[in-house]
């Protein structure tokens, strides 16, 4: 009975340990001495020692060129937030929809998706993971547990500016876990040095078609089925607070 007990624990574990999310695409990011003001300026201290990344990962639609489309990022934070830059270049900028909740994927908008503990697995009508979708009016959003769209602009706040055709954008990103309510007061949660955040980031774009054209994320998402960040938060990478 011994041997039996204790190659079901065997397998518990090793079961465990498959579903748990592996690391990959870690970034470690620098802590703002200051918190950076939200303009989609780019002049905040925060940003002048820390490197660019590339947005460069093609999840949806054909091959496109460097004058369609060509995006890069930097990141920080505090305790209060998690900061984004983010540089588009794009010849065309495309809002086709005035409701916020109508066919928000096929506008261009900046994705940011969030996995607070980085724990991984699926989020597609759940809290376990966020995917925030940053529209150019500033709505943000994400499918609820109900399974229908819904807005969360207190959860982030977000400027941008254009020159020519590049875009700059400034977001801050409150972090919250998996046990957040919808309808319910909810903190958001406190960052720390050494804590780790699955993520990822995506831009859609949209050159005046009725559907997106391309979706373009920062992280390599193995296999033909690129477009899983909205389902599957396995495949976000992994920041690691610095």
């Amino acid at each position: 009975m011994q041997k039996y007990i204790s190659l079901t624990l065997f397998l518990l574990l090793i079961s465990c340990a498959s579903t748990q999310k592996e690391d990959h695409q870690l970034i470690e990011v620098k802590k703002a001495q200051k918190s950076p003001t939200i303009d989609g300026q780019a002049l905040d201290a925060c940003w002048g020692n820390v490197e660019w990344l590339a947005l460069d990962q093609l999840w949806l639609g054909n091959a496109y060129t460097s004058d369609d489309f060509n995006g890069r990022y930097k990141l920080s934070w505090d305790e209060n937030a998690l900061y984004l830059l983010v540089e588009i270049t794009d010849d065309i900028l495309f809002d086709q929809h005035d409701d916020p909740l109508k066919l928000w994927w096929d506008d261009d908008c900046v994705e940011v998706f969030i996995d607070e503990d980085n724990s991984g697995g699926t989020h597609q009508f759940t809290h376990n993971a966020f995917a925030y979708h940053v529209a150019m009016d500033g709505n943000v959003v994400d499918l609820a547990p109900d399974q229908k769209p819904r807005l969360y602009n207190d959860h982030i706040i977000s400027r941008h500016a254009t020159s020519d055709k590049t875009t700059t954008w400034e977001i801050a990103v409150k972090l919250f876990s998996d046990e957040y309510v919808d309808g319910k007061e909810n903190t958001p949660k406190s960052l720390s040095k050494n804590k780790k955040v699955g993520f990822a980031l995506a831009y859609c774009d949209n050159d005046t078609s009725k559907e997106r054209e391309n979706f373009i994320g920062s992280v390599f998402v193995p296999g033909e089925d690129k477009n899983q960040g909205w389902i599957n938060a396995d495949i976000f990478g992994t920041l690691i607070l610095k």
